[in-house]
């Protein structure tokens, strides 16, 4: 099978979607002559014009009311926050708004729309460029959370968060864009919901999303090296969330890490270690360990940087203590 970049497996998925219907079209800041800022829309507005490829000025809240109001009237926009640490300038659009609409009107409207983003840290573009903020949406009822890992899972993730008639959050990491991997040829869509086992394993279970799976995976290898077999749960999608092959999971290892690159206060990890003593305590062999970043701002300094956020050596550590 071929291998493209997760910046490429993105850009198609686009293509596809925006051939296959013509009422999906892109909207955000710097996305039309310039290909956004992580360069995923390369060449899109040569080929589907200004109508399709809309580059706006830049304002959070027009990206996202403008996105919304299309919705609303039939149409499936693709809108970019350039960074996440940005959505917080339009979060009465995607909170009170967006994720609201189907509900306030009794299933009468829909708003089928994707507000496509990036996050984390690792490029030393400091404290307002490198937060990690998907339990912002994570908690709010009413919209859909979505963090690939691989250049597969993100094409076929983002094709089916096009199509789905309801508001997704698609989370990228701005370090794994490129990153390489399999992606076939052919048309494939990926469900929401729906966990992957990036690495089998007998020992303990990792569970991690986006760039902390592959921090997990090389983790994995380290500890292999000594004997100790880890799992690697991927979820993919936080909402909706894969609790059953978590679950699984754990029957068969009884230890697991919870791994998230956000900070540790509030963070999702501490949620799914809460849902872990709700439906797989009695399987436990050990207390739920979990690796998070610090509950501090993200330094522009690069070994500060790394010091924040968890790594393959703190995950080793993690699973080492557990066992």
């Amino acid at each position: 099978m071929r291998e493209i970049d997760y910046r490429d497996a993105i850009k198609e998925a686009c293509i596809e979607e925006m051939d296959r219907d013509p009422k999906v079209f892109l909207i955000g800041e710097d996305i039309g002559v310039y290909g956004g800022a992580f360069r995923a829309y390369s060449g899109l507005l040569e080929k589907y014009g200004p109508e399709r490829v809309i580059n706006t000025p830049i304002s959070e809240q027009a990206i996202l009311g403008g996105a919304i109001g299309a919705a609303l009237t039939g149409y499936r926009p693709i809108a970019e926050i350039m960074f996440i640490d940005f959505c917080g300038l339009a979060m009465d659009q995607i909170v009170n708004q967006a994720a609201k609409i189907k509900y306030m009107t009794g299933d009468a409207l829909n708003v089928p729309m994707v507000l496509r983003t990036q996050g984390g840290a690792g490029r030393g573009i400091a404290a307002q460029h490198s937060q990690s903020l998907e339990a912002w949406f994570y908690h709010v009822p009413g919209l859909k959370v979505v963090m690939p890992s691989t250049p597969y899972d993100v094409k076929g993730l983002l094709k089916t968060s096009i199509r789905d008639n309801n508001p997704v959050v698609f989370i990228e990491h701005k370090m794994i864009y490129l990153t390489k991997g399999p992606v076939p040829e052919e048309e494939y869509t990926i469900p929401l919901g729906v966990a992957d086992i990036k690495r089998e394993g007998k020992d303990v279970t990792i569970f991690a999303y986006s760039n902390m799976v592959l921090k997990a995976l090389e983790a994995a290898e380290e500890l292999a090296k000594e004997g100790i077999d880890c799992e690697v749960v991927d979820p993919r999608t936080l909402v909706p969330l894969d609790v059953e092959t978590l679950v699984n999971s754990i029957k068969k290892t009884n230890k697991v890490v919870v791994v998230s690159e956000a900070a540790e206060r509030g963070s999702v990890a501490s949620d799914i270690i809460a849902i872990i003593n709700d439906s797989a305590f009695d399987y436990l062999d050990a207390p739920v360990k979990r690796v998070c970043g610090l509950n501090a701002a993200i330094p522009y300094n690069s070994k500060l940087e790394q010091a924040c956020i968890p790594h393959k050596e703190s995950i080793v550590e993690a699973v080492k203590l557990i066992l």
